[in-house]
């Protein structure tokens, strides 16, 4: 029998302890970053879920106050097979449209003349300070009384609660150009609309998509105002009737609605938001 020299053995040991060594390990289980962020985003409002069936079930109130979960979901579901859940939803979604585009349109055009000339700022701005910090619901008998209890007012204190975020944030945003773009653009012959639409618009717009966001939100907001001006169909409507049915569960129902759906129409417009400003190289957080 062939004996192998000493250092061949230890060499071939190392080299078949190297091949264990370098066994590839096994594959871990990875989720995908959407994945992980949308369950991060399930998180608190799982736990919210989780409290408001702890107190129910402490008795903390009565389930006439505070109904369960699934009591909210069953008057979901009773207001839907009486033919009352989607009307109401769709006129409260449909007055927010409407409201919103309207406020966000004046916006955009008085912001913009606002912050292009210091002459307008100096007549409006001062005005339009003073009236955004009325709260909102000092407006509603002014509106009931010049335009009805009919759609006019609701829309229209939609309008003005989604006007000065927008308003505000496109001015800021203008006012936060680089001077030097603007003597570029009039260099080039750029003047008025021209100016506005090559240089102003695109400058200012993530400021002025951030208005328009915050705009969506106050829109939402002002819209229970809206319509607690003798609506017969909406959300706000849903709320008042609840309350004074001295159904919990339904006014809990409209309040969840308010906010998923508030939720879903900032999602959608910061989708468009993201898409229209992916040139830009931001920073986004740290993972």
């Amino acid at each position: 029998m062939v004996s192998m020299d000493p250092a061949i053995e230890r060499g071939v040991g190392g080299i078949e302890s190297g091949q264990a060594l370098a066994r590839p390990a096994p594959p871990r289980l990875r989720l995908p970053l959407g994945s992980l962020g949308a369950l991060r985003a399930l998180l608190l409002p799982l736990l919210i879920l989780a409290l408001w069936q702890l107190a129910v079930n402490r008795e903390f109130y009565s389930r006439g106050q505070l109904p369960p979960p699934l009591d909210v979901i069953a008057a979901g579901q009773e207001l839907q097979s009486i033919g009352l859940l989607v009307p109401n939803v769709l006129a409260s979604v449909q007055r927010v449209a409407i409201g919103w585009s309207a406020g966000a349109a004046a916006a955009i055009v008085i912001g913009l003349a606002v912050g292009f000339s210091r002459p307008v700022e100096g007549l409006l701005g001062p005005t339009l300070n003073a009236f955004r910090a009325v709260p909102s619901l000092a407006w509603v008998p002014l509106f009931v009384l010049w335009l009805g209890i009919g759609d006019a007012p609701k829309l229209t204190l939609i309008a003005l609660g989604a006007f000065f975020p927008v308003y505000t944030n496109l001015v800021s945003g203008v006012r936060q150009i680089d001077r030097r773009l603007i003597e570029v653009g009039r260099a080039y012959g750029l003047r008025g609309w021209g100016l506005t639409r090559e240089i102003l618009l695109p400058a200012a717009f993530p400021s002025l998509a951030t208005g328009l966001r915050l705009g969506l939100a106050q829109a939402w907001l002002f819209l229970v105002a809206a319509e607690l001006i003798g609506a017969n169909r909406g959300l706000g409507f849903l709320l008042v009737d609840g309350q004074n049915s001295g159904r919990a569960d339904i006014i809990l129902l409209s309040i969840v609605l308010l906010a998923l759906l508030g939720k879903g129409t900032d999602f959608l417009l910061a989708r468009g938001e993201r898409r229209l400003l992916r040139w830009s190289d931001t920073f986004r957080g740290t993972a």
